[in-house]
């Protein structure tokens, strides 16, 4: 359960990034209010798996699930580069958080 929990805590930091870049350096309310609330309900989500998981791997997957699906979210919606240095980092954040998972299986 604990690893389902920090998969949604990483869906809500990828929630989180989109919002603060919606929100136009806190021009917007709203995208800048949904940011707030989603950052605060990540760390919330991040902080019950770590009950069940030793910190230094739930942070790393939080972080890695994050940045992968912002960068992600970027390349797909606003044109970001898809060089293939570029997805054969994101694939090192990818095999790591999978080694992560595999090693607390």
């Amino acid at each position: 359960m604990a690893w389902l929990i920090l998969l949604a805590a990483g869906v809500v930091e990828i929630v989180m990034a989109v919002a603060l870049k919606a929100a136009d350096g806190w021009s917007r309310p709203l995208p800048s209010a949904i940011g707030v609330l989603a950052a605060l309900a990540s760390i919330f989500l991040l902080t019950h798996a770590m009950k069940a998981l030793p910190a230094g791997t739930a942070y790393a997957v939080w972080t890695g699930i994050g940045a992968v699906g912002v960068a992600l979210l970027g390349m797909l919606v606003h044109g970001d580069s898809a060089s293939p240095a570029r997805l054969l980092c994101m694939g090192l954040v990818i095999a790591g958080v999978v080694g992560l998972r595999l090693v607390e299986a």
